[in-house]
């Protein structure tokens, strides 16, 4: 008995060591080793740079460290206190990648370049959160970390034209983006409810098309003035967080329809007002001028052009006679013909203005430049699409429905949201545990992708908490999938580090899904009947 008494001791023990020697960040670092001993943070810290174009990322980590733990630390060469040292060095292909070398007397993080530089700050900030603080000073366990990310696009899509979130809120998001080491925020601001972005040359886009949100049509017009889009751009590249526009076309234009109908090209009784009109020359001229004025406002060189359900509301393209005369002018033979050829065109504005293309994997069909354009696979259930994308030589993101869209039901109790036909749900392990193993079109392609991306579409959502609902822990999940290698990643070991990062959310007052505990909070929203992705 004494003998197995022992035993248990032992394993118990072991237990307790294998968890302390798991590191805690998420997502998953490549390699992770626990050092000995503890790095300290107090006021006598400094961080010290190199390269004075490093001294933005050091002044981001000043801020975190004050903003989180009121801890005053010096940019500059100090004496007498330990230190955190930024170090550029030439030499790597991926700008990501990066190493965090800690003992009791400094933190040294090196990169290759500035998001390397980030991604190491963020991996020693999610350090000292788990670190033991101790009046004014910060004792964190010592790491030494080799890390880059599986994929370069690890982003996360915003719809703001169903429901307007505003500034703050969008800033958080960034926040959190940046605390998972995610870098593209694509921003969905026009649709049908609303049109989001400020055009300056076409005043009635906002504050006629502004009008209304997916739950209440008469809703008073909400957007994005020129500045607040400055504003936050400049919020995200402090971040190394890329922001990719979409301009929703020739389908989902009903906003902008209603507040220039000279441009409309027609809908259906259940989707008025659907599409532009393809066959309006003005029509080309118009959008290009909104193209244009967004290209100014966005560094990003890349914008969205939708591209996707056109055929929702695109039946009365057969009887009007400026499209009629489209499709007898250029050979098109139905309707498919015409949207290709509509986003052909527009590709082409964005191509002169420097712009890469994208747009979903609709656009497929397409015939645009394989090197400039990047095709969104949304359709799981249409992986030919993804194929055709691949073949074709586009670059493509991975966001399939299943299970990406996090307006999708998260946990089989949950009423408000969607389910595939089977009754599929997009639970935390799902998100986790996708892989390109999964979709064979990929096949031999695997170069041709960029990354993965969650969409959070917004029908079901009329509050902030609804979306902290949505996104949280489930943004966790796929910032691991986006960065750790498939063979690295245990969701058991997830979950333990997820949990422990918990009181984070509390703290930020985020009104989040607990997994471990799904009565703590209630979902909120409205079921929708009618989906428009």
């Amino acid at each position: 008995m004494k003998f197995y008494g022992l035993m248990l001791a032992c394993f118990f023990m072991m237990s307790t060591l294998a968890a302390q020697t798991v590191c805690p960040v998420i997502p998953m670092p490549s390699a992770a080793q626990k050092e000995p001993g503890t790095f300290v943070i107090s006021h006598q810290t400094t961080i010290r740079v190199e390269d004075a174009a490093l001294r933005p990322m050091a002044a981001y980590l000043q801020q975190e460290l004050l903003n989180r733990y009121g801890l005053r630390v010096a940019v500059g060469k100090g004496k007498g206190g330990t230190a955190i040292v930024l170090k550029q060095q030439t030499g790597g292909t991926n700008p990501d990648a990066y190493t965090l070398v800690m003992n009791p007397k400094s933190a040294v993080i090196t990169a290759g370049d500035r998001e390397g530089i980030f991604n190491g700050i963020i991996s020693l900030i999610q350090l000292t959160t788990s670190a033991t603080m101790q009046g004014k000073t910060l004792a964190a366990d010592c790491w030494h970390i080799t890390d880059k990310p599986q994929y370069g696009w690890r982003g996360v899509m915003l719809d703001e034209s169903r429901f307007f979130f505003g500034k703050t809120k969008v800033k958080s998001l960034l926040n959190w983006m940046a605390f998972y080491k995610l870098n593209r925020f694509h921003w969905h601001l026009t649709d049908v409810p609303g049109w989001r972005l400020e055009i300056k040359k076409y005043p009635l886009l906002t504050t006629v098309g502004g009008i209304g949100n997916i739950a209440d049509p008469k809703a008073a017009a909400a957007f994005y003035a020129q500045d607040d889009i400055r504003e936050i751009i400049a919020y995200a590249q402090e971040r190394c967080i890329t922001i990719i526009p979409e301009i929703d076309m020739p389908g989902h234009a009903a906003a902008a329809n209603r507040a220039y109908p000279a441009f409309d090209g027609g809908g259906t009784s259940k989707y008025p007002q659907f599409t532009f009109n393809p066959g309006k020359e003005g029509t080309y001229g118009y959008l290009s001028d909104i193209l244009t004025e967004t290209d100014q406002l966005f560094p990003s060189q890349m914008i969205h052009l939708g591209g996707d359900e056109v055929t929702f509301g695109n039946g009365g393209w057969d009887t009007d006679s400026g499209v009629l005369r489209l499709k007898q002018e250029h050979g098109l033979k139905d309707r498919k013909a015409v949207e290709d050829y509509f986003i052909q065109r527009m590709a082409d504005t964005v191509l002169k203005l420097h712009n890469k293309v994208l747009a979903w994997d609709e656009a497929a069909t397409t015939t645009l430049h394989a090197d400039s354009t990047i095709i969104c696979w949304w359709r799981h259930d249409k992986p030919e699409s993804l194929a055709l994308a691949l073949r074709k030589g586009y670059s493509v993101v991975l966001c399939p429905r299943i299970p990406f869209y996090f307006d999708f039901v998260q946990d089989s109790s949950h009423k408000i949201g969607r389910r595939w036909k089977n009754g599929e749900l997009n639970n935390l392990q799902t998100v986790y545990d996708f892989t390109t193993r999964q979709l064979p079109a990929t096949a031999g392609q695997e170069s041709l992708i960029l990354g993965v991306q969650a969409c959070v579409w917004t029908e079901t959502v009329h509050n902030n908490n609804r979306l902290d609902f949505l996104l949280f822990p489930r943004i966790a999940a796929l910032a691991e999938t986006a960065w750790t290698a498939p063979g690295q990643k245990d969701f058991n070991g997830f979950e333990a580090r997820l949990k422990a990062q918990q009181p984070l959310y509390a703290k930020d007052h985020l009104y989040y899904f607990d997994v471990f505990a799904p009565g703590k909070h209630v979902e909120s929203g409205k079921a929708a009947t009618d989906y428009i992705d």
